[in-house]
């Protein structure tokens, strides 16, 4: 009873967080957002399962990213280093440490940068007028979770953004709230987030009246897992923005007469990832692969193959080391790698 108790405040918060939200403004957009660099996945795990994951609670803590509710024990006094290589210049890393207290509490910080590389200056046509400049974005990710009994955790995460695009800066602040739940057997798990609820505090620009603020990629997400109990393979749906049918963009310089609409089957789609993992009872190795329906829509080229929508994955658990890598494809002959090295600092003993 004590620990009941003592959640309800934690509750609260969570409920205040999601009530206090300006959430008819974003979800009544037309998905024109910012730092969309927040949809993107920060680990080589996260990465296999399609991009996006709010069920799956091991080991793993960059899960954590995705849903706070997914802390746990095990990735108590874990650290974990990701990098991933995007487009030419274009890469990202992150950095995330956990910490349990009392088997109950469990607490992470982390820090995400993307790094767009150094550009050219050029006018209106495309001439080079000289000289360089850079762009970044970078998050600071604050986390908590709490468990409520041996079957339910929820969580809530604190994240200053911030980017840098030459002499043009911007500033948010966000929150993500999420629960999840699982089986004694945790062979069943589901998840639920409402991820980057918040404001640009500061905008790009000034207009007429004060600062440009623009919407943040809010996403309301679902996802499900299940583990066969004799056989060494897990499936797993994720569903995600949920807030909001239609994913669709508009291609403005594309005659009227030749724009297609998108059926109602395949927007459908377009809100799920699928994956599969093939991992032992012992999760020493999982190998993994992934199919993401949207990306797939929006990163395919006609009359050409493409990997578009796949991802591929693979990780090893050596004693106090973890190595995990994936790929996929965003862009017409080039895949995005991602690769993470997880430490258990525990086993430095």
């Amino acid at each position: 009873m004590k620990t009941r108790r003592s959640a309800y405040p934690i509750l609260i918060l969570l409920l205040s967080l999601v009530c206090g939200t300006p959430l008819t403004a974003q979800i009544n957009g037309g998905g024109s957002s910012v730092f969309h660099f927040l949809t993107l996945p920060v680990s080589a795990r996260i990465n296999a399962v399609g991009g996006d994951n709010v069920s799956q609670q091991d080991g793993e803590l960059t899960m954590a990213m995705a849903n706070p509710a997914l802390l746990n024990p095990q990735a108590s006094r874990q650290l974990s280093l990701n990098y991933a290589y995007f487009y030419e210049q274009t890469m990202s890393g992150c950095v995330i440490y956990g910490h349990s207290l009392k088997d109950v509490n469990h607490l992470a910080a982390g820090i995400h940068y993307m790094d767009y590389g150094t550009m050219k200056y050029a006018d209106v046509q495309g001439n080079l007028t000289g000289g360089t400049f850079s762009a970044r974005d970078v998050l600071i990710d604050l986390v908590y979770a709490r468990q409520l009994g041996p079957l339910f955790t929820i969580g809530a995460s604190l994240k200053p953004i911030m980017s840098f695009y030459e002499r043009y800066n911007s500033f948010a602040l966000a929150a993500d709230v999420g629960a999840h739940f699982h089986t004694r057997d945790s062979l069943l798990q589901v998840g639920l987030t409402l991820r980057d609820m918040g404001w640009q505090l500061k905008g790009f620009y000034s207009e007429e009246g004060g600062q440009h603020r623009e919407q943040l990629p809010l996403n309301l997400v679902l996802g499900f897992s299940y583990r066969f109990l004799h056989a060494p393979i897990r499936l797993g749906m994720t569903a995600h923005n949920l807030q909001r049918w239609n994913l669709d963009y508009e291609i403005t310089n594309q005659p009227a007469d030749t724009k297609t609409t998108v059926e109602w089957y395949d927007m459908l789609f377009r809100h799920t990832i699928f994956f599969i993992d093939i991992v032992p009872k012992s999760e020493k190795f999982w190998l993994t692969v992934s199919y993401n329906h949207r990306r797939r829509a929006e990163f395919q080229l006609k009359d050409q193959r493409s990997l578009a929508g796949l991802a591929i994955g693979a990780g090893v658990r050596i004693k106090m080391v973890r190595i995990n890598f994936a790929f996929s494809q965003y862009a017409k002959s080039n895949f995005t790698y991602q690769a993470s090295l997880g430490l258990d600092i525990n086993q430095f003993k």
